[in-house]
């Protein structure tokens, strides 16, 4: 009998990767586009029909022991899942989240903030869940019965109301956790019997042992504790759809150290496991950057990790974290994956803004540094901090055009930029109030609609006090605020100054009229084409930069104030994520050119087109300048042609961009490099290009499973090696 050869790592790895592609086919098939990150769900069948038991007249649930009793039970009723292929047991495949039918407390009405929130453009965050992170460290050093010993010792403690009742949840949950592993222990052991293929029995055996094992204790080798955060992170997905990570390199690092000195583990099968572990969910990790006291933390393990992305070859969410001692062959490396895989991953956050930013703050340099990247733009200190991060946005160019209508209804002499500036700022105060007070409101009732038991676990302070992260149980809560659309503000400023004001070749009543009438004729299509030539935020040194660094500046100073009132520390930060395309539909045509209904600007980047050549350089100066400077991102979201780069020095001017960037003060660079052909084709053909991974926003995501309009948003950011053409929209 011939000897069948057992399969290699790279031949599981290809199985695997097959796997994830048809299921993510599957998930577009029954769910139509998704504009938002890709993860690692696997859906439940067709006909899964768990429903959750309400706690209220309304049909839907609240509080914590309703929330952990559902939570429990969903997980009861979802079949397990195991890939005989996978170093790693399971994947998630349902979010309570999903079926919570209400989201909202009825009993704490914001009905008082609605009409703002609907004159502004305000995503408000009230009731959103996660958005922080916990510390996989608790975890990792306790284990699931260390938890439930934790809990069970901090009975008694604290004077927070429903304390107990609490803890009772964060049992419950634990208890559902361990069922969960257990079930999938029950099905490997199963699949074990049948099993046939050469290595792949034996690599079940593993999976039983290590499942075993941690089911209650705490990880001993580099597989178990790549298991252990595999299951933390299935289960905070199936919560309410977290996907905070950590650092993954410093986590692994003493398993790794360990298990390579010992002989249990070599590099290869270390490459593998990670691989397994990205694929398992792609959860947002930090790589490389500082220590608390500076140095770099850069190790072998930090490069094993950029390998096993590279060989899995699917969305990933890692951000090197670019400071002055970081590793030169560390982040090389990331470079020439970025430029050989063109799969948007890695991403580079920039220390020196992020740290100086958050010190502005009153808090010490060795607490910024323990701030990390594990969102789409944002960072958080694991297990201690609650932010609310990304999910608050204010349409600035909302605010802009009512402070607009307002200048065009009133006197000639009353309607010069100066004042329109002023109707401006007041309109911003008003939509910064608005919002703050939903975010105070949804921290005093946000741990009795919808508590964060899973993370609560890996927080230091919820088990302790008795409280919700999001009510009081972690030590820092510093809240984020995200203005949304600078370039379409900043450009109509600087198209009303410019062409109105300086040249006037345009009065404020035509401007009133052809916006009023979306530019509608030949004469509306050349004042548009005019207003569009105006000296545009990006160009360098123009009338758009002043602007954008002014609006940027105001927008920073309402938010403080507006914190300092309550007495929290409120953060700005510009970003949009994928609402881009929503908050454009609320505004009509503005003075830069945009027609009524269209797209608002990206974030903090200039709107396409800013200048002839496009230039990266231009574009990372500019971002660079209006950063908001107290530790939240104002990301430089930058598609490159590969054309545009010369491939014998692609790597060193690449990586010069991204280091000028930082230090110009920069924060976030999110980074795609596709061919304009491919991406114009997947724009409208999408189906024949289903492993092209773009970076939409902050998140990773396949081309083929965005919506139309998303994929040609992504399509118009590109920067070619040619001069766009034309000045359409």
């Amino acid at each position: 009998m011939i000897a069948i050869p057992a399969l290699t790592f790279a031949d599981r790895l290809a199985s695997l990767r097959a796997t994830k592609l048809r299921q993510t086919a599957e998930k577009r098939a029954r769910l139509g586009p998704v504009d938002a990150d890709d993860t690692g769900i696997v859906l439940p069948p067709e006909d899964f029909a768990w429903q959750p038991t309400p706690s209220h007249p309304n049909g839907s649930f609240y509080g914590p022991k309703a929330w952990a009793e559902n939570f429990r039970s969903m997980l009861e009723a979802i079949p397990v899942y195991m890939d005989p292929a996978d170093a790693l047991a399971g994947r998630w495949r349902h979010s309570l989240w999903g079926r919570w039918p209400v989201k909202w407390h009825p009993d704490y009405s914001y009905a008082h903030l609605v009409p703002d929130q609907q004159r502004y453009g305000i995503i408000g965050g009230i009731g959103h869940p996660h958005h922080f992170a916990g510390d996989y460290t608790v975890g990792l050093q306790l284990g699931w019965d260390g938890i439930l010993a934790k809990i069970r010792h901090w009975r008694g403690h604290g004077d927070a109301a429903g304390a107990e009742e609490f803890r009772d949840a964060l049992e419950t949950v634990v208890r559902a956790i361990q069922g969960w592993i257990r079930r999938t222990v029950a099905l490997a052991r199963h699949l074990e019997t049948f099993e046939t293929r050469p290595g792949l029995r034996e690599n079940l055996a593993e999976v039983i042992a290590v499942n075993e094992w941690i089911v209650g204790n705490p990880p001993r080798t580099f597989r178990e504790a790549c298991q252990w955060i595999a299951w933390f992170n299935m289960a905070s997905r199936s919560w309410n759809g977290d996907g905070a990570g950590g650092r993954l390199d410093v986590l692994l690092e003493p398993y790794f150290e360990r298990d390579t000195a010992a002989g249990l583990l070599d590099e290869e099968e270390a490459v593998f496991i990670l691989a397994c572990l990205l694929l398992n969910d792609p959860h947002y990790y930090q790589l490389g950057g500082p220590a608390p006291d500076g140095h770099d933390v850069t190790s072998r393990l930090s490069f094993l990790v950029l390998d096993a992305a590279h060989r899995i070859g699917i969305p990933c969410n890692l951000t090197v974290r670019v400071h002055d001692g970081l590793d030169p062959r560390f982040l090389d490396r990331a470079v020439r994956y970025l430029l050989e895989d063109r799969k948007a991953w890695p991403r580079f956050m920039g220390d020196k803004g992020m740290t100086e930013g958050f010190v502005r703050n009153g808090y010490p340099p060795e607490l910024a540094r323990q701030r990390i990247a594990v969102g789409c733009h944002w960072a958080v200190i694991p297990g201690r901090e609650y932010t609310l991060n990304d999910v608050v946005k204010i349409n600035v160019a909302k605010v802009f055009e009512l402070a607009l209508a307002e200048r065009l209804g009133s006197t000639p002499a009353a309607a010069g930029s100066e004042a329109l500036w002023d109707g401006f700022c007041r309109h911003l105060d008003r939509a910064v109030h608005c919002t703050v007070e939903g975010i105070e409101l949804h921290l005093a009732h946000q741990w009795e609609t919808a508590p964060e038991l899973v993370i609560d676990l890996l927080c230091h302070g919820p088990i302790e006090k008795g409280r919700d992260a999001s009510g009081g149980g972690v030590e820092f809560y510093n809240m984020c605020i995200d203005g949304a659309g600078l370039a379409t503000v900043a450009d109509s400023f600087a198209a009303i100054e410019q062409r109105i004001e300086s040249e006037g070749v345009l009065t404020w009543g035509e401007l009133a009229v052809h916006l009023r009438e979306n530019f509608a004729g030949p004469e509306g299509a050349r004042v548009r084409a005019m207003l569009r030539a105006s000296e545009r935020y990006g160009a360098g040194g123009s009338r758009g930069d002043a602007w954008a660094v002014r609006v940027s500046q105001r927008f920073s100073e309402s938010v403080r104030a507006e914190g300092g009132r309550v007495g929290r520390v409120y953060i700005p930060g510009w970003f949009s994520w994928a609402n881009t395309i929503g908050l454009g539909r609320q505004v009509g045509a503005t003075p830069n050119g945009r027609l009524a209904g269209e797209p608002i600007s990206t974030g903090a980047n200039p709107d396409p087109g800013f200048r002839r050549d496009g230039a990266p350089t231009a574009m990372a100066r500019a971002i660079a300048a209006v950063q908001p400077g107290y530790g939240n991102t104002a990301p430089m979201q930058l598609e490159l042609d590969p054309g545009f780069l010369d491939n014998r020095t692609a790597a060193a001017n690449l990586t010069a961009l991204i280091q000028t960037h930082f230090r110009l003060g920069g924060t976030l660079m999110n980074i795609n490099l596709i061919d304009q052909a491919t991406l114009r084709a997947a724009v409208t053909d999408p189906a024949r290009f289903p492993d092209l991974v773009v970076r939409v926003t902050g998140f990773t995501a396949y081309m083929a499973s965005l919506s139309p309009e998303l994929r040609a948003l992504v399509a118009a950011r590109l920067v070619t090696d040619t001069p766009p053409g034309g000045s359409g929209s």
